[in-house]
């Protein structure tokens, strides 16, 4: 089972090796979501950790689409501002992508606005979107050799599915992406299972191969209110080479990944 606090550390105490940004990370939080809320709470501490000028920005949930929109442009416009965390959810009346595309590629940490993940696409990208980039800390740890290896990615949403899957295509012997309600028969021929669907206790130990790693991004309540995963800790993963548990697995390298990015985007 992979420690993802451990492995989080590993990469602050590489960032402390190059020059602390001297411009702000915003982070902008529209309504009250207490798991938002949360979310943004982690990130401000990492960046405190390292010494970054963290600056929250807190919006009520009835803001209009096009007035956070001109909010998110007024903070980005500052010359002190390096870098823009847009924490989704959004409130249900707003476009979020019409939001997230107003911030420039050379801000955009979470590489969701349209012009950063066009470039990420197309493989010009200064940095990598944090769910890819987490991939590839945790296989630093755990080598498998991508080329030989098929690769299941379960979930094909903007934040997880979609970016590990275009990360990985090129890079992979078979590329499996499977939605909600798929055929999990076929997780049996994967040697690397993602898990991105945010439904808990999805996918049993029984349903992978022996051997098999599973990196899980799932963030769900379970029937008791706790927080879980896709993947079911009750389930047998004894056969399994590794995987990581929610909480304390993807979440802390996210955000450690996350300020990798705004030190990235704000090298000389």
């Amino acid at each position: 089972m992979l420690d993802g606090k451990k492995v989080a550390e590993t990469v602050y105490e590489n960032l402390k090796n190059f020059p602390r940004p001297e411009k702000f990370l915003a982070g902008i939080l529209a309504g009250g979501d207490p798991a938002s809320s949360g979310f943004l709470k982690r990130k401000f501490s990492a960046a405190e950790k390292l010494g970054v000028d963290f600056r929250l920005y807190n919006f009520p949930a009835d803001i209009s689409g096009d007035k956070l929109r001109e909010e998110v442009g007024r903070i980005t416009n500052q010359s002190k501002c390096g870098g823009v965390i847009l924490q989704l959810p959004l409130p249900g009346n707003i476009n979020a992508q019409y939001v997230l595309n107003a911030i420039p590629p050379g801000k955009d940490v979470d590489v969701l606005g349209e012009r950063a993940l066009g470039a990420f696409y197309a493989g010009r990208g200064k940095v990598l979107p944090p769910s890819g980039a987490t991939v590839e800390e945790i296989l630093k740890k755990f080598p498998i050799d991508l080329k030989e290896s098929v690769v299941a990615v379960v979930g094909a949403g903007r934040l997880i599915g979609k970016p590990v899957a275009a990360w990985l295509s090129g890079k992979v012997k078979e590329l499996i992406v499977l939605d909600k309600g798929s055929d999990y028969g076929e997780l049996k021929k994967a040697n690397l299972v993602i898990l991105g669907a945010g439904v808990a206790g999805l996918i049993k130990g029984e349903m992978l191969k022996d051997g098999a790693g599973a990196i899980d991004f799932g963030y769900a309540k379970n029937f008791d209110g706790k927080i879980s995963g896709d993947l079911d800790l009750n389930s047998n993963l004894d056969h399994l080479s590794f995987y990581t548990p929610t909480p304390g697995g993807t979440g802390p390298i996210l955000v450690s990944k996350l300020l990798e990015n705004f030190y990235k985007l704000n090298q000389n």
